[in-house]
């Protein structure tokens, strides 16, 4: 599965409106279920939430991961947010988040969930791409350049 299949210009908001975590993370979920992506969006927040109690997924580098995997995802989806301010997110290098991706998923398929998490981690660990992705103004600026980022780094036929 590639992030294309499960990612979607409609799934990413520029900017951000609220400046915390917490409701950073429910602001991306409730985007998911507006999209009808993802049903139950509180049991989905509370799934993530206990993510967040194991490990932060403030990644370092302006970038934080959220994610988790739950029985009422019928398939992955992906949101991604841009914070220009910056969020504290607990990030392993202490440094705001400005760029948040949020996969969700089925809780019975673990390998791709670890897939798509390895090919956001890949994409966003470039420095000019999350500088680009910084510098987007639309949503399909961005959603375009995850696009040619992962076909270039995963063959991906578009």
């Amino acid at each position: 599965m590639n992030l294309i299949d499960v990612f979607r210009p409609e799934y990413i908001k520029i900017a951000l409106e609220n400046d915390t975590k917490a409701e950073v993370i429910k602001e991306l979920v409730e985007i998911l279920n507006n999209h009808q992506a993802i049903t139950n969006p509180a049991g989905i927040i509370e799934a993530v939430f206990e993510r967040e109690k194991i490990m932060t997924t403030g990644v370092g580098n302006g970038v934080a991961i959220p994610h988790c995997k739950h029985k009422d995802c019928r398939d992955f989806a992906i949101g991604l947010g841009i914070h220009p301010q910056g969020i504290e997110f607990e990030s392993i290098d202490k440094k705001p988040a400005h760029i948040i991706f949020l996969l969700v998923g089925p809780e019975d398929q673990p390998g791709t969930h670890i897939k798509l998490l390895s090919r956001i981690s890949r994409i966003i660990s470039k420095d000019d791409v999350r500088e680009r992705i910084l510098q987007s103004q639309t949503p399909e600026d961005v959603f375009n350049i995850i696009k040619e980022e992962e076909s270039k780094l995963f063959d991906v036929k578009q």
